[in-house]
């Protein structure tokens, strides 16, 4: 199993809307880095999920429920879309801060890359951050 981190804006789509939705298709990807990222999700794999911009805070865990396929928006090949379902909340946000702030995680991608927007995350990463939230 591998681990991931997508980051959306609460504002456009929050993880209580993909917890109320229970499914969403995560489509609109137009970075090739992030596309790539996508393209090796697997079904099962876990997602931390981000809230960017004004929150700056991990939230929740998604589950890949189905591996990239073509995007349906676009008739552009080079675009694919993977759907995510709802696993649990975080107890507490994890937020930009504290992450900096652990040397743990001084070499995230979220860090590191800070515009990506689908990036792949270590275990040791992934049981960092969801410690932190439980």
């Amino acid at each position: 199993m591998q681990h991931w981190l997508v980051k959306s804006e609460p504002e456009k789509y929050a993880w209580a809307d993909l917890v109320k939705d229970g499914r969403t298709t995560w489509d609109g990807v137009r970075n090739y880095q992030a596309r790539n990222n996508m393209q090796q999700m697997q079904p099962g794999d876990l997602v931390l999920y981000y809230h960017s911009v004004s929150e700056k805070a991990v939230v929740g865990i998604a589950k890949v429920e189905k591996a990239a396929y073509p995007d349906p928006a676009t008739d552009d090949d080079r675009w694919v879309v993977v759907d995510l379902v709802p696993f649990r909340d975080f107890k507490e946000p994890v937020t930009l801060k504290q992450i900096k702030q652990d040397k743990r995680l001084e070499n995230i991608a979220l860090l590191r890359q800070s515009r990506l927007s689908v990036m792949p995350l270590t275990g040791e990463e992934f049981d960092v951050l969801l410690a932190l939230g439980n």
